[in-house]
């Protein structure tokens, strides 16, 4: 497919269809392009439960790498820190009791970059939240507010899953899901229909 216009801001690309194909009209669309794909709720960010995400989805301490602990607050660390760190493969979001953060995991629910019926019909269900796919590509993570008293794994008949958690787990966070908001809405009454 040949761009002829910038994927940050829309202007003209001088060298459209010339060499490999162009994304960004500049350096400067490029890096806020890359900022805006990791951009993280601030609600998120101003908690101090982070963690780095090991290759093997196990979650590390930011500091020494070694395993963390999702019930061990001594193990987690501020969003600046775990952002810092060379550990592991990227960053890991623990899910506790106290900010009401809640994640509802679609898993297997992304083809070819097309989301599934079944998901979408999740997606539609919720108000605008924070969105993203899940570090294999394949899934999605829709982020919120809400209380889940005990997590819960539905496995779907066609094989595929989702997860409800709000506490004693961590999620290895991915990138944001195409224009998602950078806010948190109130899931509540979705995580109602899908429990």
């Amino acid at each position: 497919m040949i761009r002829t216009a910038c994927e940050q801001c829309g202007e003209q690309l001088r060298r459209a269809g010339v060499g490999r194909p162009q994304r960004y009209c500049s350096t400067r669309c490029r890096v806020a392009a890359h900022r805006a794909r990791r951009a993280i709720p601030a609600e998120m960010r101003a908690q101090k439960r982070w963690v780095r995400a090991g290759e093997d989805k196990v979650p590390l301490r930011a500091d020494t790498g070694a395993a963390a602990s999702v019930t061990d607050p001594a193990t987690w660390t501020d969003h600046a820190a775990a952002a810092r760190s060379g550990r592991g493969a990227g960053l890991g979001y623990v899910l506790a009791d106290g900010d009401q953060v809640v994640c509802i995991d679609l898993d297997h629910c992304l083809t070819g970059g097309e989301v599934t019926p079944w998901a979408r019909a999740i997606l539609d269900r919720c108000p605008d939240t924070y969105v993203e796919t899940s570090r294999s590509g394949t899934g999605l993570h829709i982020w919120g507010r809400g209380t889940v008293r005990r997590g819960r794994r539905i496995r779907r008949p066609d094989g595929t899953a989702l997860e409800v958690y709000g506490a004693g787990r961590y999620i290895a966070l991915g990138e944001r899901y195409d224009q998602a908001p950078t806010e948190l809405a109130d899931l509540t009454e979705v995580i109602d229909a899908l429990l």
